[in-house]
C-alpha cells in the first residue's frame, strides 16, 4: 500500500474520507464520507458555494444553515490529519496543532461572516472562513515549533 502522507492529505481536502479509504481504514472513511455528505447537505452547502463564487454573498448568508455548518469545519481538519498521520505523516510532536487552529479559525470565521467585513467588504459563509484558515495554519505551525523548542530545552 502507498503510504505517502502527502497523497492522503490532498485526497482528504478533496473529499473527507477519501485519504482514509486509500489509507485502508473503510469502515472511518465511509462515516466520514457519510458525515460529509450529511453535513453538506443539511447546510446547503454546495448551494452557499455557487452563491458565493457568483459574488451573491447576502443571498448565500441567507441560505446557510448554520447550526449544521459550523460542524464541518471540525469535521474536515481532522479528517485531513487523521488520513495524513495514518499514512506516516505527523510524527513530530504537536504536528496536530495546525489542523486544530485551522478548524477552529474557520469555525470563527463561519459564526462572524454575517458582519464580519475587510475594507468594507462582506466576504460571507464561504470567503470568510477560507481566509480564516491561513491565520490557524501559521498559529498552529508556531505554537508547534515553541513547545517542541521548549520541550527540548527543559530536557537538556
Amino acid at each position: 500500500m502507498n503510504k505517502n502522507p502527502f497523497e492522503k492529505l490532498m485526497w482528504s481536502i478533496a473529499l473527507p474520507g477519501f485519504g482514509q479509504l486509500l489509507n485502508g481504514k473503510y469502515i472511518k472513511g465511509i462515516v466520514l464520507i457519510f458525515l460529509e455528505v450529511l453535513i453538506n447537505v443539511q447546510g446547503n452547502f454546495n448551494q452557499i458555494i455557487l452563491l458565493s463564487f457568483h459574488g451573491q454573498i447576502e443571498e448565500a448568508i441567507q441560505q446557510t444553515n448554520y447550526p449544521w455548518l459550523m460542524f464541518y469545519p471540525c469535521l474536515y481538519f481532522f479528517a485531513i490529519w487523521d488520513a495524513y498521520k495514518d499514512a506516516g505523516g505527523g510524527k513530530s510532536p504537536f504536528t496536530f496543532l495546525p489542523f486544530v487552529f485551522s478548524a477552529y479559525f474557520v469555525t470563527i470565521g463561519l459564526i462572524f461572516s454575517t458582519s464580519f467585513k475587510i475594507m468594507g467588504i462582506l466576504f460571507g459563509p464561504i470567503w470568510l472562513p477560507m481566509l480564516s484558515v491561513v491565520p490557524g495554519i501559521v498559529i498552529g505551525l508556531l505554537l508547534t515549533k515553541l513547545i517542541n523548542n521548549y520541550s527540548r530545552k527543559s530536557n537538556t
